[in-house]
């Protein structure tokens, strides 16, 4: 376990596990048809990498990458910093996002992607912590529902950093206060 960490809140075996049955969904319900996965960046990467590895219908990629935060809070004001390079027009859309916390971004997102109109659009995330909800957000794929906890790992992170344990876990406040604004420390 990384030395910044409280405790490891879901193993790698675990997550390993969750992907593989998300992608045997998904596969299901996009049957015969072309799925186009829009990860939400950067903290998709790791878990939409794997997901796609288990999703047998024919797939597509395309990333949109969106801010709200500011290290470990929520401004509450999202911004567009990289928009999808290809038309979603007609096409079975699936969000993909690492976690879903006050729901905000993804209530921003979904109302941006009806706009350019899909044939259909559903969200597929990790993590969802509905206690933080601020903003209805409809989603169909739940990796884990996790309590009120800052958590890393993953492809989730802290000013750019933990995104690479291959596991999740819950940041110790003393590694935040150690950081301030300089994740290299």
């Amino acid at each position: 376990m990384h030395k910044d960490l409280e405790e490891i809140l879901i193993s790698k075996q675990d997550l390993e596990a969750s992907v593989a049955k998300l992608g045997a969904r998904i596969s299901a319900d996009y049957a015969g048809r072309c799925v186009t996965l829009v990860g939400v960046l950067k903290g998709c990467v790791l878990f939409m990498s794997d997901l796609a590895k288990h999703i047998t219908t024919d797939t597509r990629l395309d990333f949109m990458m969106l801010s709200s935060y500011a290290g470990e809070h929520s401004t509450g004001v999202v911004r567009i910093l990289l928009d999808l390079k290809e038309s979603i027009e007609d096409c079975d859309v699936l969000i993909v996002e690492d976690i879903v916390d006050s729901g905000l971004t993804m209530n921003y997102m979904l109302q941006n992607l009806k706009t350019r109109r899909p044939r259909s659009l559903e969200i597929c995330t990790l993590l969802d912590k509905p206690s933080r909800r601020k903003a209805p957000v409809p989603i169909k794929y739940t990796g884990f529902t996790i309590e009120d906890k800052f958590v890393v790992g993953y492809g989730l992170d802290y000013n750019g950093i933990y995104r690479n344990l291959p596991y999740i876990g819950v940041l110790k406040k003393s590694a935040v206060e150690a950081q301030g604004n300089n994740p290299c420390r």
